[in-house]
Protein backbone atom coordinates (compact mmCIF):
# COMPACT_ATOMS: atom_id res chain seq x y z
CA UNK A 1 0.00 0.00 0.00
CA UNK A 2 1.30 3.32 -0.77
CA UNK A 3 1.57 6.11 1.69
CA UNK A 4 -1.72 8.14 3.10
CA UNK A 5 -1.04 11.87 1.74
CA UNK A 6 -2.50 14.32 3.99
CA UNK A 7 -3.15 17.17 1.48
CA UNK A 8 -5.17 14.77 -0.09
CA UNK A 9 -6.92 13.51 2.99
CA UNK A 10 -7.08 17.60 3.97
CA UNK A 11 -9.42 18.14 0.92
CA UNK A 12 -10.93 14.56 0.94
CA UNK A 13 -11.87 15.96 4.67
CA UNK A 14 -12.88 19.55 2.88
CA UNK A 15 -15.37 18.27 0.43
CA UNK A 16 -16.85 15.77 3.07
CA UNK A 17 -17.35 18.34 5.88
CA UNK A 18 -19.19 20.59 3.84
CA UNK A 19 -21.78 18.19 2.72
CA UNK A 20 -25.46 18.47 3.87
CA UNK A 21 -25.91 17.48 7.33
CA UNK A 22 -22.38 16.31 7.84
CA UNK A 23 -21.06 19.29 9.70
CA UNK A 24 -23.95 18.58 12.01
CA UNK A 25 -23.53 14.98 12.20
CA UNK A 26 -19.86 15.21 13.21
CA UNK A 27 -20.27 17.89 15.67
CA UNK A 28 -22.52 16.05 17.58
CA UNK A 29 -20.38 13.23 17.59
CA UNK A 30 -17.54 15.72 19.05
CA UNK A 31 -20.18 17.36 21.60
CA UNK A 32 -22.59 14.58 22.75
CA UNK A 33 -19.85 11.61 22.36
CA UNK A 34 -16.65 13.11 22.82
CA UNK A 35 -15.40 11.84 19.21
CA UNK A 36 -12.43 13.85 17.75
CA UNK A 37 -13.96 15.15 14.68
CA UNK A 38 -10.63 14.50 12.69
CA UNK A 39 -10.62 11.09 13.43
CA UNK A 40 -14.34 10.47 12.44
CA UNK A 41 -13.31 12.37 8.75
CA UNK A 42 -10.15 10.29 8.53
CA UNK A 43 -12.19 6.92 9.42
CA UNK A 44 -14.19 8.15 6.57
CA UNK A 45 -11.04 8.39 4.11
CA UNK A 46 -10.13 5.32 4.96
CA UNK A 47 -13.42 3.32 4.28
CA UNK A 48 -13.54 5.59 0.94
CA UNK A 49 -9.91 4.11 0.17
CA UNK A 50 -11.42 0.73 1.35
CA UNK A 51 -9.34 -0.03 3.77
CA UNK A 52 -10.48 -1.51 7.64
CA UNK A 53 -9.03 -0.34 10.85
CA UNK A 54 -8.09 -2.53 13.81
CA UNK A 55 -9.69 -1.78 17.35
CA UNK A 56 -5.88 -1.67 18.34
CA UNK A 57 -5.20 0.47 15.28
CA UNK A 58 -8.11 2.92 15.98
CA UNK A 59 -7.01 2.77 19.79
CA UNK A 60 -3.51 4.20 18.22
CA UNK A 61 -4.76 6.49 16.34
CA UNK A 62 -6.76 7.78 19.41
CA UNK A 63 -3.97 8.34 21.21
CA UNK A 64 -1.53 9.83 19.01
CA UNK A 65 -4.01 12.73 18.85
CA UNK A 66 -5.12 13.26 22.40
CA UNK A 67 -2.58 15.31 24.10
CA UNK A 68 -2.83 17.76 20.91
CA UNK A 69 -6.52 18.18 21.22
CA UNK A 70 -6.27 18.91 24.75
CA UNK A 71 -3.20 21.18 24.85
CA UNK A 72 -4.43 22.78 21.29
CA UNK A 73 -7.46 22.16 20.06
CA UNK A 74 -9.74 22.25 22.68
CA UNK A 75 -8.65 25.45 24.88
CA UNK A 76 -8.76 27.26 21.24
CA UNK A 77 -12.42 26.40 20.92
CA UNK A 78 -13.24 27.31 24.50
CA UNK A 79 -11.82 30.15 24.46
CA UNK A 80 -13.78 30.64 20.70
CA UNK A 81 -17.22 30.02 22.72
CA UNK A 82 -16.73 32.21 26.05
CA UNK A 83 -15.44 34.90 23.42
CA UNK A 84 -19.12 34.68 21.42
CA UNK A 85 -21.16 34.92 24.55
CA UNK A 86 -19.45 38.15 25.61
CA UNK A 87 -19.17 39.60 22.17
CA UNK A 88 -20.64 42.93 22.67
CA UNK A 89 -18.28 43.92 25.22
CA UNK A 90 -15.19 42.79 22.84
CA UNK A 91 -14.53 45.52 20.56
CA UNK A 92 -13.91 44.40 17.20
CA UNK A 93 -15.41 40.55 17.71
CA UNK A 94 -16.02 39.78 14.14
CA UNK A 95 -12.02 39.75 13.48
CA UNK A 96 -10.79 38.22 16.20
CA UNK A 97 -13.92 35.55 15.87
CA UNK A 98 -11.80 35.49 12.30
CA UNK A 99 -8.14 35.02 13.27
CA UNK A 100 -9.66 32.64 15.92
CA UNK A 101 -11.67 30.25 13.39
CA UNK A 102 -8.13 30.55 10.99
CA UNK A 103 -5.90 29.44 13.42
CA UNK A 104 -8.63 26.66 14.60
CA UNK A 105 -8.30 25.21 11.02
CA UNK A 106 -4.90 25.56 10.76
CA UNK A 107 -4.49 23.38 14.15
CA UNK A 108 -7.18 20.97 12.65
CA UNK A 109 -4.67 20.29 9.55
CA UNK A 110 -1.76 20.03 11.80
CA UNK A 111 -3.94 17.57 13.74
CA UNK A 112 -4.65 15.43 10.38
CA UNK A 113 -1.00 15.45 9.84
CA UNK A 114 -0.26 13.77 13.05
CA UNK A 115 -3.21 10.89 12.11
CA UNK A 116 -1.86 10.63 8.52
CA UNK A 117 2.11 10.09 9.93
CA UNK A 118 0.48 7.56 12.83
CA UNK A 119 -1.46 6.05 9.84
CA UNK A 120 1.30 5.51 7.53
CA UNK A 121 3.58 3.47 10.26
CA UNK A 122 0.07 0.85 10.09
CA UNK A 123 -0.65 -1.88 7.76
CA UNK A 124 -4.70 -1.53 7.30
CA UNK A 125 -6.26 -4.69 5.53
CA UNK A 126 -8.17 -4.12 2.52
CA UNK A 127 -11.85 -4.28 2.86
CA UNK A 128 -14.80 -3.60 0.44
CA UNK A 129 -17.06 -2.60 3.11
CA UNK A 130 -15.16 -1.34 5.77
CA UNK A 131 -17.04 1.04 8.14
CA UNK A 132 -14.65 1.96 10.71
CA UNK A 133 -16.65 5.12 11.83
CA UNK A 134 -19.11 2.41 13.28
CA UNK A 135 -16.31 0.82 14.96
CA UNK A 136 -15.50 4.19 16.39
CA UNK A 137 -18.60 5.38 17.14
CA UNK A 138 -20.21 2.48 19.25
CA UNK A 139 -16.93 1.90 21.05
Amino acid sequence: MKPLNSEQFWQFACKLYSKDGMQTKLLGYQDQQSKNVNLCLLLYYLDSLELAVTPSQLSELESCIAEFDQQALKPLRATRAYLKTIQNEISDYPTIRKELLSAELKLEKQQQQLLINTANAMIFTQCENAENLKIYISG
